[in-house]
């Protein structure tokens, strides 16, 4: 699965590199996630426990409105925001969010993005080709290790500097 590259319709912000969270699952900032802890939070979630904190997070749809796209910004204005957001499929007001707060979005691809792409995967995201890359697998190690308030934090991370 390393190099698979992958083509999306819409792309915005710029160029990053981070370890995947992977779900079949919507995403809502406001309903979905603890912002100052910076973990998913709600019950139902597949990643609940999960820091997304410096994360791609590569999810099924957009959830919300006007206080998600808001919410983006708030959370990359305390260092508490995923590196980027990737979907199938994303609404308009979500995709004003993301570049709003400066979060790297890709969405609209020919398959499911959440079954083509391994959990815990690094990813590369070049918005302006509109490309996702796998450039290294997850190294087969469960991300379980357990934290405070339940958090589960995902292997090291290498995220490319942001301008």
């Amino acid at each position: 699965m390393s190099g698979l590259v992958l083509k999306a319709r819409h792309g915005l912000g710029e160029k990053v590199c981070a370890e995947a969270l992977v779900a079949k699952d919507g995403f809502s900032a406001r309903y979905d996630l603890n912002r100052w802890e910076g973990v998913f939070s709600r019950p139902a979630h597949k990643l609940v426990g999960y820091s997304y904190v410096g994360r791609i997070l590569v999810l099924d749809t957009a959830k919300g409105g006007v206080a998600s796209a808001w919410m983006l910004h708030e959370m990359q204005s305390r260092n508490m925001a995923p590196v980027a957001i990737v979907f199938n499929t994303v609404n308009p007001i979500l995709a004003q969010g993301a570049a709003l707060g400066g979060i790297t979005m890709l969405a609209g691809f020919d398959i499911d993005v959440t079954q083509a792409v391994p959990h815990g995967a690094t990813l590369e995201l070049d918005p302006a080709k509109k490309t996702l890359r796998v450039v290294r697998e997850a190294d087969g190690v469960p991300v379980s290790a357990q934290f405070s308030h339940g958090q589960r934090e995902a292997s090291p991370i290498h995220i490319s500097p942001r301008n």
